[in-house]
């Protein structure tokens, strides 16, 4: 099982980054697949997650309507579409996935990507 993110890197205030995370050894399109950070001094963030069908995506209140997640099943990529970035925002970011209804459950998580936010 891998889950392998990429993306992150320099964005300037009010910029745009594009997270990927490729996802391996498990049914990606069976799986509910989110996004988390961790920003300096805070704890793990929940960004925003798509239930198992990936039919819906939920975020959180502070990055909605300027992220936007969505998913290429046939790729078992998942994406993270970030605009209108602050610098309180320069996070190390996780792809992680998960099925707690299968038999059995599973929930996997990746090493994370960083970016920065900075002019």
């Amino acid at each position: 099982v891998q889950l392998v993110e990429s993306g992150g890197g320099l964005a300037q205030p009010g910029g745009s980054l594009r997270l990927s995370c490729a996802a391996s050894g498990f049914t990606f399109s069976n799986t509910a697949m989110s996004w988390a950070r961790q920003t300096p001094g805070k704890g793990l963030e929940w960004v925003a997650n798509s239930d198992r069908s990936s039919s819906g995506a939920y975020y959180a209140d502070s990055v909605k309507d300027r992220f936007t997640l969505c998913s290429d099943n046939a790729k078992n990529r998942l994406f993270l579409r970030m605009n209108s970035l602050i610098p309180e925002e320069t996070a190390r970011n996780y792809c992680a996935g998960g099925c707690y209804e299968c038999a059995p459950n599973y929930h996997y998580g990746g090493q994370g990507t960083q970016f920065t936010v900075t002019s």
